[in-house]
């Protein structure tokens, strides 16, 4: 089992930066993909951007260049994080945190950015 818990979402003007985090628990040692994914309003959830456990990144089109993905590990905990910059009102919904691991996959409670002016 895994456990996943966000934080960092907020409301930020356009053009402002933001930055998740996202700490993972458990059996941490099995999971070999860590992604974010948000969900707008009335939209279906999409992928945003993975890292793997080698440290391999790629990013949806739609952030290329303003978001980065990053993570760390510290004792018993994988610490995944998500730098935005440059946010624009598309932007706005609701992110969460999933980890693929060998058994299964995981996803956090989620947590909402709002870019508005």
């Amino acid at each position: 089992q895994v456990q996943l818990v966000e934080s960092g979402g907020g409301l930020v003007q356009p053009g402002g930066s933001l930055r998740l985090s996202c700490a993972a628990s458990g059996s941490i040692f099995s999971i070999f993909a860590m992604d974010w994914y948000r969900q707008a309003p009335g939209k279906q959830r999409e992928f945003v951007a993975r890292i793997t456990s080698g440290g391999i990144t790629n990013y949806a089109d739609s952030v290329k260049g303003r978001f980065t993905i990053s993570r760390e590990v510290a004792k018993n905990t994988v610490y995944l994080e998500m730098q935005l910059n440059n946010l624009k009102p598309d932007d706005t919904a609701v992110y969460y945190c999933h980890a693929t691991s060998s058994v299964s996959g995981y996803w956090g409670q989620g947590t909402q950015v709002t870019v508005s002016s």
